[in-house]
Parts: structure tokens; C-alpha cells; sequence
């Protein structure tokens, strides 16, 4: 485990400057097409191919839409059904023009139009798009030019503003040529603000300011492996303030995004403008570096992480141990030897999975304290026959036959309530009352949900220790035999065999220098119940290997079924070659 800290010290290196414009190859383009809508299609192609300000090839041809030409967009374009009637088709034209404009910079006038019908285009015709870097003269020239020297950012106006040689005309190789001049002028008022390379290009055109680029240098003395990292905020005076923290298999390339164009998150921007430093934490496989997120978001709580920062902020249903027992929501299971079930998410949650198993088995939903021979009135629940009242002196035996069925429902067996809501919702089907329907549907799958990852997170939980491994090949960041030891279901240690090492020597330093866990009640897990999930998808993945195992870890048979399964076994109560 290996920590890295930069700050706004470091100085750039060569690599953090770029490439530099004048090496960069741009490929101009212009397309005249059918219309703008969905169904609308290329009629012309105009490109040109520039590099330090001089022209290396153009490529324009006309294209049979092999549809009609609606009339306005001739009248505006001047090309017309008879112009296009023998020129070539779209299939035979791409091809063409992917090569031309391969390992070029695509450069177009209001580019979301041009990009969006060529990234059609290839998906129709098996081309494979070739994803290159876009610059939009549009949105840079909003950049550069002030409102008082231009009045609006069309193509004719820059192009008389900049003295284009080619003035456009609503044909796709004379808008490219006009393109190329408006986009050298462009690029000369930039290169005046320290716009020098094809980065500080990208950054300009969506307003990354330059106080953002200059900290990228923190990215540069950060590893390029699998870890987490944490901006932070220093002040003289002030404690140090984790304003974010998140993970990553390559931590260098990552925390460098947070700098460039590519991050357009508002939240971010101003994380950055406010942070000072970066501190990054290696970790040696891809989990630990989710379980360690995790426990430094709930740590520091920072105030611009948004996943994660309420993992303790669960509830849980519990089957109390009075004389009428009954369900209540609580915010944290006790040791107090009575039947816990969840976790969920909100009380809205555990209210609706609590109503699936009130709508299977009639337990008393009220909170009332009701005594051991209590002759009240009953309520309209009891009326209607959805509670067994024993407010009115129902026999206690019968009740906690009830209670019973609850608890083996919550802990061993969803068939009996699945079944029995089934022929609910069966019956309120054939009413054609279907929005009640729906809403026991939505309860049902909400029972069925809650109760397979209950026994998921509790088959994890009691066991003592679970060693396993998992064979990541290359190009990963760490490829190799990727190792962790859990115990009563939270990370106790991990470490990777690299390709070559035998695995089990380090598998066994591994569980020798293993965190210390201690059981928790209920067993639940050791650590959150977040933590626990995202160790219960790494086991369940294909390719992992089970070194050893101290502990049962099963669940019941009948504890869970597959989503696409609820509705037919539901429905199909009556039939019960499933159960």
C-alpha cells in the first residue's frame, strides 16, 4: 500500500504540455443533407485537410440520397434530385472520407449536426466510427469573440469578420474551405490568451478555466495503478477538509480528468477551484479499492461525494419478541434475540415489503400495547378479515402459529407468501383491476428482493474467514492472482500473485497480517452493509476460487428466486411443481 500527496507546487513537465496546434492534423468538414430529422440523410460531402496552416489534400463529392430532395433544402443548397440522380450512394462514399479523415482532429461549424449524421452513417453501413477529438468553431468562437465584434456566430459572419478567401454558400466543400480560415483566425486570437496546444484547444472551447488546467500537474507525480484518491482543502488555521474521495484502477489518468474538458460536472469544477491538493492511497486489487472508498467516505463524510456518504443510514424490520408480536421498524438490530430482516434503503421501503407479508399473513398491524387476555373492540382490519385482531381475545396459539409463518417467510422460505399474494393479485387480474394489482406486485417483488439479500449479506457474515482468488490477465493495471480474506463478511486484507507467482504463499502472508474482526449481533456483517454487498458481487463472480473456507456459507434453498421468475410463480399459484 503506497501513498502519494501532490499539491499546487509541482511545476508541469513536457508531458503535461500537450501537443502543440501546429502539429496537429485537422480534418474541416461540411455536409449538406436531406433535412435535420431522424429520417434524413447525406447529400453532399466537403472537407479539408490542414496542418500548421497549410492545405494537404480536400475531398468533396456529391451523394445519392436514393430519396427525394424536399424542395426548400434545394432552394437553400442548390443541389437538386437530377444533380445527385448518378452520383454514389452513401454506403460507397464512407468509406472514402473515413480515410481521409483518419488520425485528424474533426473540425466542423456547429459540429453536434455533421458529428451526429456521420456517427449515423457508420452505424447504418458497418463502419466502425472512429471516435476522433471535435472541435466545434461554433462554441469557439463564443469563447473568443466578444458580442460587440460580431453580432451573432454563424458561418457567414465569421467568415466575413475573419476576411475568409471562400465566402459559403450552402455547399459542403466551399462552408469547408470558408471553415478552415475562420478556424485559423480562431486559432491566432487564442494562441494570444496561451491557447498552444490541442488540450489547452479542447479545455478553451468548454470553458475550463486556466487556474483548472494549471493544477492538472497534479496528476503527474500520482501512480498509474488500481487505488483511491482524495482531493482535499489545507487552510493556515483551518483542519485539513477531504472534499472528495473516489477510485479508480488507473489513479494518474483519472484524477487528471478532473482537469480537462472532459469533466462537466458543475459540483467538480468547483471542487477543484477550492481544493489544493491530492492525496492518492495504491491499493493492490480493484475491491480493496472500493471497499477503502467506502470506508473513507463514511469517515470524512465529503461534502461533494454524493454516493455512499449515508451508508449507515439503513433500516430494518423486526419481529418483536412480545406476547402479540408484531413488525416494527427500526434503525439498527440489538441483541435482543428477536428476528431482524432488510436492510432497506428507507422506511417507505420497509413499509411496502412489510405490507407483501401483512397481505400473506394476518399479524396485527397496529402498535398499540395490547395485554395477555385483552377483550377490546376490534378494529376494520380485524373487520375485514386482514388481521387475526387479538385485541378481541384471539386465540394466542393460533397467533403465534401466524407469527410463525412470518418468521419462516423472513428467514427460510418465500414460497407460502409468494403464493399466497399470487392468488391476490390473480384474482384482482381477472377483475381487471389492475392498478391494485400492480400495487401488490410492487410489494411482492420488494419481499422477494429484500429476502435474498438478507441471506446473501447473513451467509457472508457467519462465516469466521473466507479466503479466495481470482485471475485477472493482462492489460490490467494489476493482473495476476488477485487475493482478499474476508471475515463475518467485511475486507480483512488483500494482495495480488503477479503472473508467475505462486498464489498461496501469498495467500497465506496475506491471512497472516489480516485485520482482527469481531462478529457482530445477528449476524450481520462485520462492516457496513455496502461494504458487504460489494464483497458478495465480487465472490459471485465468474472465475473465483474458494482457498478456504472457516464457516457454512449457504443459504436456503427457497430464500430466493430470479426476477423474470416472480410474475409466472406468482400467477401460477395454483400450480406447485415449484414449491
Amino acid at each position: 500500500m503506497t501513498i502519494a500527496r501532490t499539491t499546487s507546487a509541482q511545476q508541469p513537465s513536457l508531458e503535461d504540455l500537450g501537443t502543440p496546434l501546429a502539429e496537429v492534423t485537422f480534418c474541416v468538414v461540411d455536409l449538406e443533407t436531406t433535412g435535420s430529422g431522424p429520417e434524413a440523410t447525406i447529400t453532399e460531402f466537403g472537407a479539408v485537410k490542414v496542418r500548421g496552416g497549410e492545405v494537404l489534400g480536400e475531398f468533396g463529392t456529391l451523394v445519392n440520397p436514393q430519396t427525394h430532395i424536399p424542395a426548400l433544402i434545394a432552394m437553400l443548397t442548390g443541389i437538386t434530385n437530377q444533380m445527385v440522380a448518378q452520383s454514389p450512394i452513401l454506403g460507397e462514399v464512407l468509406p472514402g472520407f473515413l480515410e481521409f479523415a483518419r488520425n485528424c482532429v474533426l473540425v466542423a461549424h456547429n459540429a453536434r449536426f455533421d458529428v451526429g449524421f456521420l456517427k449515423r452513417a457508420c452505424e447504418q453501413h458497418e463502419q466502425v466510427w472512429p471516435a476522433p477529438a471535435v472541435i466545434d468553431t461554433v462554441a469557439l468562437a463564443r469563447q473568443t469573440l466578444l458580442t460587440d465584434e460580431v453580432p451573432n456566430c454563424k458561418l457567414e459572419t465569421l467568415a466575413r469578420h475573419f476576411r475568409a478567401a471562400t465566402q459559403p454558400n450552402h455547399r459542403a466543400l466551399s462552408d469547408a474551405r470558408a471553415t478552415v480560415d475562420v478556424l485559423h483566425g480562431l486559432l491566432e486570437r487564442v494562441g494570444n490568451l496561451g491557447v498552444l496546444t490541442l488540450e489547452d484547444l479542447k479545455e478553451f472551447e468548454h470553458r475550463v478555466s486556466p487556474q483548472r488546467r494549471a493544477k492538472r500537474v497534479w496528476a503527474q507525480a500520482l501512480p498509474e495503478a488500481p487505488g483511491v484518491y482524495a482531493f482535499f482543502a489545507e487552510r493556515p488555521g483551518q483542519s485539513r477538509q477531504v472534499l472528495y474521495v473516489g477510485k479508480s484502477t488507473n489513479i494518474r489518468r483519472r484524477v487528471r480528468g478532473y482537469f480537462t474538458s472532459s469533466e462537466t460536472r458543475p459540483r467538480m469544477d468547483e471542487m477543484v477551484r477550492v481544493a489544493t491538493g491530492v492525496d492518492a492511497l495504491v491499493c493492490a486489487t480493484d475491491l480493496e479499492a472500493e471497499i477503502r472508498e467506502l470506508r473513507m467516505i463514511a469517515a470524512h463524510s465529503p461534502r461533494y461525494n454524493r454516493r455512499s456518504r449515508r451508508q449507515d443510514k439503513v433500516v430494518w424490520v423486526k419481529l418483536t419478541t412480545d406476547h402479540w408480536p408484531r413488525l416494527s421498524i427500526v434503525g439498527s438490530p440489538a441483541d435482543d434475540h428477536a428476528t431482524y430482516w432488510g436492510p432497506f434503503t428507507s422506511k417507505a421501503a420497509a413499509q411496502d415489503a412489510c405490507q407483501a407479508l401483512y397481505d400473506a399473513h394476518p399479524i396485527r398491524q397496529c402498535t398499540m400495547r395490547i395485554g395477555r387476555n385483552s377483550s377490546q373492540a376490534g378494529c376494520a382490519l380485524g373487520e375485514l378479515g386482514r388481521c387475526l385482531a387479538p385485541c378481541t381475545g384471539t386465540d394466542h396459539a393460533a397467533y403465534l402459529t401466524m407469527v410463525e409463518q412470518v418468521r419462516r417467510a423472513m428467514s427460510s422460505d418465500l414460497r407460502p407468501t409468494v403464493a399466497s399474494v399470487g392468488r391476490r393479485i390473480a384474482q384482482l387480474s381477472s377483475q381487471q383491476r389492475f392498478e391494485e394489482a400492480q400495487v401488490l406486485t410492487d410489494r411482492l417483488r420488494c419481499y422477494a428482493t429484500t429476502t435474498q439479500r438478507w441471506h446473501r449479506l447473513v451467509a457472508m457474515s457467519r462465516c469466521p474467514q473466507i479466503v479466495a482468488a481470482r485471475w485477472v490477465p493482462s492489460p490490467a493495471p494489476a493482473p495476476g492472482w488477485q487475493i482478499h480474506v474476508i471475515r463475518h463478511g467485511r475486507l480483512a486484507a488483500a494482495a495480488t500473485a503477479a503472473p508467475g507467482q505462486a498464489p498461496h504463499p501469498v495467500a497465506e502472508e496475506a491471512v497472516r497480517l489480516a485485520e482482527t474482526v469481531l462478529p457482530s449481533p445477528q449476524q450481520l456483517p462485520a462492516g457496513s452493509v455496502e461494504e458487504a454487498e460489494r464483497i458478495a458481487a465480487w465472490l459471485e463472480r465468474p472465475g473465483v476460487r474458494l482457498l478456504e473456507i472457516d464457516g457454512d456459507w449457504s443459504m436456503p434453498l427457497h430464500c430466493g428466486l430470479n426476477e423474470a421468475d416472480l410474475p409466472r410463480l406468482a400467477l401460477g399459484a395454483g400450480d406447485t411443481s415449484w414449491a
